[in-house]
């Protein structure tokens, strides 16, 4: 696909963003290095979930009505924080507002050059840089057919919405790996700190158990012993009744 085919399709996308009032409306073109996968970054904001779904719908309906163009892939549409519409040369982002911050694709693309309407559609062309400025030094004519350019090759769309979404997610989820990685380090300190009084605990309930159980041995032994007096002062008592009787007897014979 040509550079105009893709700016006129970019230009129509963002034409249906501002129609449904979007919010924050960023254009990135994005570096040479990264344009493997995409060329543009459209990105803006709804205040609701309605409202960010009612983008995603104004620009999926005009790309197909008005230029036959439909997406290859389309995400996150239910959830409505963040609608990722992948038409491969360019990708739309409709966030809401917590999702737009928490991601900022702003700051993971701040190589990448912010385009305007104008420079969009050809009116204003941003100033050459000094390596596209550069001319490239003459070749001898005899060795010109032996480093000829081979005729560029265009990736198939699978592969450059593969490696797309894999470096958006990559890029994305730096900052949710870094909290991950710092809460671990918060539960390992706090698991840590709790090791000690843990165990100070199981040894006090030890030496509670330990009491315990000396008390009830104690108790048991001064039970055994009233039982066993008890028993010796009726031995004694059995043993004096006899003698008694017959002192008793011995006396009535004698009177």
């Amino acid at each position: 696909m040509s550079i105009e085919e893709i700016r006129k399709q970019v230009a129509v996308a963002l034409e249906a963003a501002n129609e449904k009032k979007a919010l924050d409306v960023t254009l990135l073109q994005l570096p040479h290095e990264s344009s493997t996968f995409t060329d543009y970054f459209l990105i803006c904001s709804g205040s609701n979930p309605r409202q960010v779904q009612a983008i995603a719908d104004e620009v999926d309906e005009r790309l197909s009505k008005d230029l036959h163009v439909e997406p290859n892939a389309r995400e996150g549409y239910n959830t409505a924080e963040w609608i990722l519409l992948d038409y491969v040369d360019f990708v739309v982002h409709i966030f809401n507002a917590q999702r737009r911050a928490y991601y900022d694709l702003e700051r993971l693309w701040k190589s990448a050059h912010r385009v305007t309407p104008e420079e969009l559609l050809g009116e204003a062309q941003p100033a050459p840089t000094a390596v596209e400025t550069a001319q490239p030094e003459a070749v001898p004519a005899e060795v010109a057919p032996a480093v000829a350019k081979k005729p560029t090759v265009k990736k198939p769309a699978a592969r450059k919405a593969v490696a797309k979404k894999v470096a958006v997610k990559k890029a994305a989820v730096k900052p949710v790996a870094k909290k991950a990685v710092a809460k671990k380090a918060v539960k390992k300190a706090a698991a840590k700190a709790v090791k000690p009084a843990a165990k100070k605990k199981v040894a006090a309930k030890k030496v509670v158990a330990k009491k315990a159980i000396a008390k009830k041995a104690v108790v048991k032994k001064a039970a055994t012993k009233k039982v066993s007096a008890k028993k010796a002062v009726a031995k004694k008592v059995a043993a004096k009744k006899p003698v008694a009787k017959k002192a008793a007897k011995k006396t009535a014979k004698r009177k």
